[in-house]
């Protein structure tokens, strides 16, 4: 009997779906295909031919992950349904979730050119920066959207701009109380009046990017050694008390067995370090070569290296699917670090950053609430302290989880070979496109195998 034979014996299908075809982007039909203890995603291009790629393996189990979501349609459809997802972007009334955190692109230069990157940014970009009456109008665009969203600056490298925080202090003139910096750091490190500015102005968090505990990871992810400078934001931003969390890009081969080290430095560096947000690599934008499944982490996959490199303080079960995006897009935990020293896992909330636990009638709501509460800078930063012993009472309890909760989560985000339709009509992360509409992260960023984009870029 042939392998072909055994194989088509062995596999289940799930469901169907639509996805598009990496080499064309042309929306073709798709199957999701248990074999094993493995999900793969099929799909065939009349042009182009066949395309399977693992979504998910092992334990959570793929169905067992799957979680009855209330879905909630855009407060403001901008666009009609006329070609059909993902081409009538902005937001249209096939989308099935409202927004929780919108990016706004400020810049596409960048002081670093990573050998990988979603955005493909570089310092020799030639293009001109919005200016602050067109940010404006986004500001304007988003209140008349469903607004005030959670706002991540974004781009490119936001910092390079010396007016983020007339940028952050004009958001909040329109109403919006959460901003967050997507930022390499390099600028936080070694400017530290810049970082005086941008909290006076109103900025709640650093997303940093964080991909381990070597100079050898940065080297090949970022093309330069950058651990001391990583750490010399941290400390800057403690001084300044603005909630940082951990951004690291996880690929198999390079930083995928530091991902232990790497919650094991947050929690030492609890309370300005809020949360570590685990993205394992996606192919759309600059990325050396097209994937083999070698090159991919699944969410299931990285749950379990949680497990086993925490030595099992971090289990499988104290990770959560989200309630409001699809279920298959990210997981999430909370865990609180206690006066001796242990860290004990917390019992799900009703809502949480962009991955909340639970379903909901206003799912994205609730993930802004989380993100807001759970990312911003704890309580008196500098102040904050740890004693021996046990917390006597509820408030010192409570006090306790305010300060040094550390929230963990993971998000696969879609490229073309792994894109899921389904999945990106229940994106709750959008993106300021060039028009000025409002379109899901995977959506903006989508790339083919060529490197040619469907919406950045203004294509």
């Amino acid at each position: 009997m042939s392998d072909g034979v055994t194989k088509k014996m062995q596999e289940t299908v799930l469901s169907t779906t639509e996805s598009v075809c990496p080499e064309c982007l042309a929306r073709i039909p798709a199957k999701r295909l248990a074999r094993g203890s493995k999900v793969f995603l099929q799909k065939q291009c009349p042009q182009h031919g066949e395309y399977e790629v693992c979504v998910w393996e092992g334990e959570p189990g793929y169905l067992d992950w799957t979680t009855v979501q209330n879905l909630s349609s855009p407060a403001v459809c901008a666009t009609e349904t006329s070609k059909g997802c993902p081409f009538d972007c902005g937001l249209c009334p096939e989308h099935r979730q409202q927004t929780c955190c919108v990016l706004l692109e400020v810049t596409q230069a960048c002081n670093l050119q990573c050998p990988v990157c979603f955005a493909s940014s570089t310092a020799a970009h030639s293009g001109k920066d919005p200016d602050l009456d067109t940010i404006e109008g986004w500001y304007r665009m988003l209140k008349l959207s469903g607004g005030p969203f959670n706002i991540q600056l974004s781009g490119g490298e936001p910092t390079l701009r010396d007016d983020l925080p007339e940028i952050i202090r004009l958001g909040r003139k329109w109403g919006f109380d959460f901003f967050q910096v997507n930022t390499n750091g390099l600028r936080l490190a070694t400017d530290e009046e810049y970082v005086k500015r941008l909290k006076e102005a109103g900025l709640c968090c650093a997303f940093l990017q964080f991909d381990g505990l070597s100079d050898s990871v940065y080297t090949q992810l970022r093309g330069r050694p950058l651990l001391g400078m990583k750490q010399q934001v941290i400390e800057v931003c403690a001084a300044h008390d603005i909630g940082v969390v951990l951004v690291p890009t996880v690929v198999p081969g390079v930083n995928d067995s530091q991902i232990g080290d790497i919650l094991r430095f947050a929690v030492n560096k609890m309370p300005v370090v809020r949360g570590v947000h685990f993205q394992p690599i996606s192919y759309f934008g600059r990325y050396p070569q097209a994937p083999r499944e070698s090159e991919r982490i699944t969410l299931p996959r990285l749950i379990r290296e949680i497990e086993k490199q925490t030595g099992g303080i971090m289990k499988t079960e104290n990770f959560r699917p989200p309630g409001g995006e699809h279920a298959h897009c990210s997981f999430h935990g909370n865990f609180i670090l206690m006066p001796d020293g242990q860290l004990k896992p917390l019992a799900q909330e009703s809502g949480a950053c962009c991955c909340q636990p639970k379903s909901g009638v206003n799912g994205a709501a609730r993930a802004r609430q989380f993100v807001a509460r759970q990312w911003s800078a704890a309580k008196k930063i500098k102040a904050a302290g740890r004693q021996s012993g046990s917390l006597a009472s509820l408030d010192e309890f409570l006090e306790q989880v305010n300060t040094y909760k550390l929230a963990v989560s993971g998000m696969a985000f879609q490229d073309a070979w792994t894109l899921d339709l389904d999945r990106l009509k229940q994106c709750f992360i959008h993106v300021v496109g060039d028009d000025n509409r409002l379109i899901p992260f995977c959506a903006y960023n989508l790339t083919d195998r060529q490197g040619r984009a469907l919406y950045r870029g203004g294509k």
